[in-house]
């Protein structure tokens, strides 16, 4: 089975890389589709033998890997950390510049899925162990690991109702990939038995790791310094996916409006922050908010003013919405806020971690659409750290009820906080793991 799918992904390769080359000029970024290290070519010199490889495929992977790939480096491990997207590896460079920079760490593509280059690329770096994130199985890619021996571990592993009748469809396939990895740490009992019907053996439920975030706190500061200045109540609308934007855009609109119509209102003005998930979209968000009349500044522009300068604070000042066109800010929108709307879940894209907002003591909104966070949704719902609304205008309205009940906002985030430190502990789970199966490959004899 895994020859013929090896069959038809070169049959379908010229297609497959078309896809790849128009998603590439739509999100922006180099995707080097196709470089030499997309084929497992990699040049003659050898790779970093020895390290331990994290496969992060992209930018939400690789944020939600932070943790792992904190805790391996204070141990005094070597990490390869390889990608799929342009936005991972960005992410990657961006947060892991010193340690690229004094060789404890390396950063590569991972090569597309054909047993050629999977084997060029076990044969190349030549890692320890293999540290797969959330669902990066790969029939060729798992099988050149057990041939090359290395150890592959699926951590933080999450599969829901859908992709678990996806995999038993393709059973022959993939059950023998999944059946061949060492270990799986599930987030969740029932990820764990879906993982077990997929094929997986040694399953553990570890929990998730963006539990164990670490938390940025000098962007936390400076975001917390700029709205003391701006004194104004704030909600951030974060994580915002396609066809998102409009509906939210729409929703503040008609608030505005309402306030306006009124000619006052109780407390500090309002300022919303929409944040857009993807790069891509920034401009799109921009032609919105202009067309529904809303008055907006961009991050980008704050920035270039001085973050938290007088400049910054008065550019602000007329401001209805700042349009959040940066990366790796999200502490910083958090902390300016006083309530966070988390996107991704208000169309049926799964939604998008909302743990770092909660971990802030933010109160948490997300719609009906959650199917990827199922069970830290559910946990959070009972524990009082969010709420859930169906559509974005019952979200703004929600949140802007919460912003003129101070003590239901003092109570939610003291939920929040609370339900997220319950919940770590998954990194030294999985870090754990991973130490074991180190030592046993030492005390193994060459070639036993």
């Amino acid at each position: 089975m895994r020859g013929l799918y090896s069959l038809l992904l070169w049959m379908l390769s010229p297609l497959l890389l078309g896809w790849m080359a128009l998603r590439a000029r739509r999100a922006g970024g180099q995707w080097s589709v196709l470089g030499a290290a997309r084929f497992g070519r990699y040049g003659p010199a050898g790779g970093d033998d020895g390290a331990i490889w994290v496969h992060a495929v992209s930018l939400g992977e690789t944020r939600a890997a932070h943790p792992l790939i904190r805790a391996l480096l204070d141990r005094g491990h070597r990490v390869l950390l390889t990608h799929m997207t342009a936005t991972g590896q960005a992410e990657g460079h961006r947060v892991y510049a010193a340690e690229l920079a004094s060789g404890r760490m390396r950063q590569d593509w991972l090569p597309y899925d054909f047993p050629g280059a999977t084997r060029r690329f076990m044969r190349h770096y030549r890692p320890s162990v293999g540290v797969l994130i959330e669902r990066e199985v790969w029939p060729n890619l798992v099988h050149a690991a057990v041939c090359a021996r290395v150890p592959l571990v699926l951590a933080s592993a999450r599969m829901s109702a859908a992709s678990l009748r996806a995999t038993l469809r393709l059973g022959a396939l993939l059950r023998p990939a999944y059946g061949a990895l060492t270990l799986t740490y599930a987030q969740s009992l029932a990820d764990a038995r879906r993982l077990e019907r997929a094929g997986a053996r040694q399953v553990e439920i570890s929990g998730n790791f963006k539990f164990d975030l670490h938390l940025d706190r000098e962007r936390m500061t400076r975001g917390a310094h700029f709205s003391a200045q701006l004194d104004r109540r704030v909600v951030v609308i974060a994580s915002t996916r396609e066809g998102e934007d409009a509906p939210f855009i729409e929703a503040i609109r008609q608030q505005v409006g309402q306030r306006r119509a009124r000619g006052h209102d109780s407390g500090p003005p309002l300022l919303f922050m929409l944040v857009p998930r993807h790069p891509e979209r920034f401009d799109a968000a921009a032609g919105l908010l202009r067309e529904a009349g809303l008055a907006h500044v961009r991050r980008s522009h704050l920035l270039t003013l001085g973050d938290g300068s007088r400049s910054a604070l008065e550019a602000c000042g007329d401001a209805e919405v700042i349009l959040g066109d940066t990366l790796g800010e999200m502490a910083w929108y958090y902390a300016c806020a006083q309530v966070a709307i988390v996107g991704g879940s208000f169309a049926p894209l799964g939604g998008q971690n909302f743990i770092e907002a909660s971990a802030q003591g933010r109160p948490v909104l997300v719609g009906p659409h959650t199917a990827h966070f199922e069970q830290a949704v559910s946990d959070a719902l009972s524990a009082g750290a969010i709420a859930r609304a169906a559509d974005p205008d019952q979200a703004v309205r929600q949140a802007l009820q919460w912003l003129d009940d101070p003590a239901s906002l003092r109570r939610m985030g003291e939920a929040a906080r609370d339900w997220v430190r319950q919940h770590a502990g998954a990194v030294a789970r999985v870090g754990d793991g991973i130490e074991t199966l180190l030592a046993q490959a030492a005390q193994r004899p060459p070639g036993g």
